[in-house]
């Protein structure tokens, strides 16, 4: 297959690559390498992560459908796999139209180019944050959610609407995936664990927001890659899918787990609950099991790996 992985030199993207042109596919990666974040981490992970491989590299960016056109006509891709937005939910409440241009438009283009070249699947990235502050746990795809709390949300939840236009009009297989706070090595720098390691590793202090009652369902990038894999083969008619460690921990745990693996104390600056955020998230992964998917990866071990890559690639002694 030849697959289309738009933000491919991100987080996900860059990993998801590396495990799909290993197998044996033919992979072509579109990323515009904003500065949401370094983008030189987006080009070492590019060249870190496919160092040798095959692969083709588009600096593109989804919202202009014109030069979208041209890649898709020039590589006539099989399957799309949908990853590039603007992610955090914080910087969303500061910059709400830059995250409706990019999240919605941008999808909106790839769905319609998608629709006109015959792609065979389209697979996306949701989020856990459509859920706002969802009382039931664990969060079902089949929950309420029109009551999203932050501009990035509600943008998530707007790409699950017009991709289900998209299948049901047109036939498009489409499949959202709602994922559930990822994290690893190669990880996103405006994510709290790296933000803390920063801070930890250089003698600060680190915010604790929620006074460390948070829970999240932290999911290791590993497994965040073998689940969007099972799904990118499914060919689903429809469907939207949660994907999620299985196992929300307490934001305490994640930080005393950090610190061991860093060899670091932390000291805590603890703080309220921050606009946009929510309190817990735990996703009922009972869809994504029936692919024959499961998390393996714990947070004493994931987190050991990041805190090894992190050390080696900042230089830290």
């Amino acid at each position: 297959m030849k697959i289309l992985i738009t933000g491919g030199a991100g987080f996900i993207g860059a990993h998801t690559a590396q495990k799909l042109i290993e197998r044996g596919d033919r992979v072509v990666l579109v990323d515009n390498f904003n500065d949401y974040y370094d983008p030189q981490l987006k080009r070492d992970r590019v060249k870190t992560l496919l160092k040798g491989k095959k692969f083709k590299l588009y600096e593109a960016d989804i919202r202009n459908y014109a030069e979208m056109e041209k890649i898709f006509k020039k590589e006539k891709p099989d399957k799309i796999l949908h990853l590039a937005a603007m992610a955090g939910v914080r910087y969303s409440l500061e910059k709400p139209l830059l995250y409706a241009e990019v999240n919605v438009m941008g999808t909106l283009n790839l769905l319609e180019l998608s629709r006109i070249c015959k792609v065979k699947n389209f697979v996306y990235a949701s989020s856990s944050s459509v859920y706002g502050v969802n009382k039931k746990v664990p969060f079902a795809e089949t929950d309420f959610v029109d009551n999203p709390i932050s501009p990035y949300a509600a943008s998530k939840k707007s790409t699950e609407l017009l991709a289900h236009v998209y299948s049901h009009v047109y036939g498009l297989k489409t499949t959202g995936l709602r994922f559930f706070t990822v994290y690893g090595p190669w990880g996103r720098p405006d994510m709290a664990y790296f933000k803390f390691s920063k801070a930890m590793l250089a003698g600060k202090p680190i915010d604790v927001y929620n006074h460390g009652k948070m829970l999240r369902d932290f999911t290791y990038i590993d497994d965040i890659v073998a689940g969007t894999i099972k799904v990118v083969d499914a060919d689903l008619k429809y469907a939207v899918m949660n994907i999620g460690a299985d196992k929300p921990e307490k934001l305490g745990k994640f930080i005393a787990a950090l610190e061991k693996s860093l060899g670091v104390k932390a000291e805590k600056n603890y703080m309220p609950m921050q606009p946009g955020d929510v309190p817990r998230t735990m996703a009922d992964i009972s869809k994504l099991r029936k692919l024959g998917w499961k998390p393996k990866v714990r947070i004493e071990e994931g987190l050991q790996n990041f805190a090894d890559w992190y050390r080696e690639y900042y230089k830290v002694e």
